[in-house]
């Protein structure tokens, strides 16, 4: 039946029901006595109180979808609401549940189109820094050795001192560089290039250990690409934000099959912290490749299907 129909059949039956009692033995003086007044009155709750339960009932479908509607995230698939029934209210969950599965497949072609050319760009710009300014400050330092090796003694202490800023800034850039482009993951793999990615991060300050059980199953390249993604993002805001002096990174199997990672730091957390658009982009990646991240003080990351990376 729909909800039209309910709706219309609750109130009809409560009017009939007024109807009856004013046929019935109820009568009404003129003037109103007080007793009539205090029957008319209580009857006009009763059927009031009655109507607001009958409608409660009749719209509780419409006030479980109107919350679902409220908490739905894109970015965390929750389970679908329940289609129950059938009618209007069934039918318009059935069309919600079809619009969030639009919108996910959607968002995950947009998110993966988007995140291929900024992968792409990283790619170019990495290139770029190595072969343009990386052999431009190689020249420099070239030129200034050979310019400190002629020049008086005062002089050469200067030219000295600029040859070191120079080397300090090729290896900034060098090690931007890698960043943008984790050429030791295309080269070595995932495990050398986590265990690359925590001697990068640790400082005096920071002390960064990689975990990696052996044996884990094989992953293709759109799967390994975000776990060090995610792992390096993690790290990131381990150093930047939570106070840590500790960080572990661990790469293992799960008991129901498949790879998990975890970034896990004894730093403060995130409190009530916003979510920020790192956490948001590590979620965003997770899903591309069917993977369930998992947020709070720690990060994780479990890829269950190893068959399944698509970018």
């Amino acid at each position: 039946m729909s909800l039209y129909w309910r709706i219309f059949l609750l109130n009809a039956g409560v009017l009939a029901v007024a109807v009856a009692l004013l046929l019935g033995p109820v009568t009404v003086s003129t003037p109103v006595l007080f007793g009539e007044a205090l029957v008319l009155l209580g009857g006009l709750a009763v059927m009031l109180v009655v109507n607001a339960v009958l409608l409660k009932v009749g719209l509780a479908p419409l006030a479980r979808l109107n919350r679902a509607m409220a908490t739905a995230d894109l970015l965390r698939p929750a389970t679908r609401p329940t289609v129950g029934g059938d009618g209007e209210v069934s039918e318009l969950t059935r069309t919600f549940n079809a619009m969030l599965d639009r919108l996910e497949a959607e968002r995950a072609t947009s998110s993966g189109r988007v995140l291929t050319a900024l992968e792409a760009e990283r790619k170019r710009i990495a290139q770029e820094l190595h072969d343009e300014i990386g052999q431009t400050l190689t020249a420099v330092l070239l030129q200034l050795k050979h310019a400190a090796d002629r020049a008086p003694e005062p002089v050469r202490s200067d030219l000295h001192q600029a040859q070191e800023t120079t080397r300090a800034s090729l290896d900034e850039i060098r090690r931007i560089a890698r960043r943008l482009r984790p050429g030791v993951l295309e080269e070595l793999g995932l495990h050398s290039a986590l265990r690359s990615l925590a001697g990068e991060f640790t400082t005096p300050r920071l002390g960064v250990t990689a975990h990696i059980t052996p044996g884990l199953p094989h992953l293709d390249p759109a799967a390994e690409l975000v776990l060090y993604r995610v792992a390096q993002e993690g790290l990131t805001n381990a150093a930047r934000h939570s106070g840590a002096t500790r960080v572990e990174v661990h790469l293992r199997p799960l008991s129901r099959g498949g790879v998990g990672l975890l970034v896990r730091d004894n730093g403060h957390g995130l409190g009530e912290a916003p979510e920020g658009a790192g956490i948001r982009g590590m979620r965003e990646r997770a899903l591309l490749i069917g993977a369930g991240p998992h947020g709070g003080t720690q990060v994780r990351i479990d890829i269950t299907d190893t068959t399944r990376a698509t970018r």
